[in-house]
């Protein structure tokens, strides 16, 4: 499985394109910048086997409908996210407008819903807190973990925004902490981290083994 993260926007959020030897990519989290992300698509000779995006805020979904329009391919989203992730609520003014819509969303995303997109086959996680439809999204045989805005290195996501709530998102992280140590976490902000780690450093990850 190989990685690229593409920090894109004014929040600098990852974006993630994930492929094996297919050469078709998973898209995860296209927050801004259209330009850039196709960019890379193109210089590594990628098709777009599917777009995954792990909540619906809107410096993580803004590229979405650009991308989707030159490059067509399924979209996955929660459906608790769906409802108003492009809508004119899901905007922050003055660095993000509310992102358009696409034509189509193909997947509305479930527990533990398991897919095999460009050879890659993945598990998603519903992990709710930092919206009410936040999911990881979980690539067992690669150890690979996709996280979104729920755990950070070191930190979690805000669960003070609308829709936020801290009793889902300790549910969450409980969720997660018992994912094997060894899986590498790619988060929706910072560095990438590992379950070991956090359940060893992170505050909010350790607290929940007391």
């Amino acid at each position: 499985m190989n990685i690229e993260t593409i920090v894109v926007g004014e929040f600098q959020a990852n974006c993630f394109v994930a492929w094996g030897d297919a050469k078709e990519a998973i898209i995860i989290d296209p927050g801004a910048e259209p330009e850039v992300i196709s960019s890379f698509l193109a210089d590594n000779s990628l098709s777009v086997a599917c777009y995954l995006l792990t909540h619906g805020h809107v410096d993580h979904i803004s590229a979405i409908a650009d991308l989707h329009k030159s490059l067509p391919a399924p979209i996955a989203i929660h459906p608790e996210d769906l409802k108003w992730a492009f809508q004119a609520e899901n905007q922050f003014a003055p660095f993000y407008n509310a992102p358009q819509r696409p034509e189509k969303i193909d997947r509305e995303l479930e527990n533990h819903h398991t897919f095999n997109d460009g050879g890659l086959k993945y598990e998603v996680i519903c992990t709710p807190g930092h919206s009410p439809g936040s999911v990881s999204f979980y690539f067992e045989e690669d150890q690979v973990l996709f996280a979104g805005d729920t755990l950070f290195a070191g930190s979690i996501g805000r669960t003070d925004l609308p829709g936020g709530n801290m009793e889902m998102m300790n549910a969450s992280l409980r969720l997660l902490a018992e994912i094997p140590k060894e899986t590498r976490v790619y988060t929706g902000h910072g560095p990438s981290t590992t379950i070991d780690y956090e359940k060893k450093n992170n505050f909010f990850m350790m607290r929940q083994e007391i």
